[in-house]
């Protein structure tokens, strides 16, 4: 995922401090190898396209799981690990320990590098 912005383009940051999701917080389990977590809002039109490339990746590359969050359903977690706006992704490794983060429609491409921090 790119550094800075572009046009809509996601906003990424690096390693995150929340901690570990797991099962609990995400309301599913994580995938075998890596879990994209896509928080949205139901007017959110970026979110819809978003969802969109996460599953392509998510179906294309084994061990990966999408989870979608409703981020008004979720504010206590959106408030816990300062979602500022949506879409934002958050890519967790194996133990669901966030390893990425961005913020806006990220590129198919920059998940695929994304992943490889967490595989």
């Amino acid at each position: 995922m790119p550094h800075g912005r572009r046009s809509g383009r996601a906003r990424v940051s690096g390693r995150d401090d929340a901690g570990r999701l797991g099962a609990a917080e995400l309301g599913t389990g994580l995938g075998e190898r890596a879990t994209l977590v896509q928080f949205s809002t139901a007017f959110c039109a970026p979110c819809r396209a978003t969802r969109r490339v996460l599953g392509e990746v998510a179906a294309m590359v084994p061990g990966v799981a999408h989870v979608e969050i409703d981020a008004e359903a979720r504010l206590d977690l959106v408030r816990a690990l300062g979602i500022l706006k949506t879409p934002t992704v958050l890519v967790l490794d194996a133990r669901g320990t966030v390893v990425r983060r961005a913020a806006g429609l990220p590129r198919k491409a920059d998940v695929i590098a994304a992943l490889g921090e967490a595989v």
